[in-house]
């Protein structure tokens, strides 16, 4: 049994992977797709997932700062694959580990704070769960059905692969 870290940090992870393999299959054109009141573009939304993840992940398990070179360039659809997996697997492994007093230090606006890494294990989930929402909405309106990400359809998969897994054996 997963404790209940694990489990928001698995779900996450197959919803990041789940929604990136629909928009792999995507055109230029419909990957660099936005609405009003979206981050941006399909595609920018992904990057801006993955390198915030990439952030967080870096700061609850070094206290370190991550952050790409601003003359890097764009990072492709299998980069930003790869980027997910990394810190999903990262933080599925490390948040269980992170205690309530645990904190890292962080400008925030020219000021150095302590800020809980429990606020930054939240602020993970939060904005990637955003995120998605927003990519599913420009999916929607692109005419294609963006697959379901709720932890009914994550529970449900999960029940099926233990269920297989479970007769396999036998």
């Amino acid at each position: 049994m997963d404790n209940t870290l694990t489990t928001l940090f698995k779900h996450n992870l197959w919803a990041n992977l789940g929604l990136l393999k629909v928009c792999t299959k995507l055109t230029d054109e419909q990957l660099d797709s936005t609405l009003d009141g979206t981050f941006g573009s399909i595609r920018d939304t992904w990057q801006h997932i993955a390198g915030a993840e990439q952030a967080y992940f870096s700061r609850v398990s070094t206290g370190q700062l991550y952050q790409r070179p601003e003359d890097a360039s764009p990072i492709t659809m299998s980069e930003i694959a790869e980027m997910l997996k990394f810190s999903g697997e990262g933080f599925i492994n490390r948040a269980p580990e992170v205690k309530a007093a645990d904190s890292v230090k962080i400008d925030w606006d020219g000021e150095l704070r302590d800020v809980p890494k429990t606020i930054l294990l939240t602020q993970t989930i939060n904005h990637a769960t955003e995120h998605r929402s927003q990519i599913m909405t420009i999916l929607t309106q692109l005419g294609i059905q963006p697959p379901d990400l709720d932890a009914w359809t994550y529970f449900d998969e999960m029940d099926r692969e233990i269920f297989s897994k479970t007769h396999e054996e036998k």
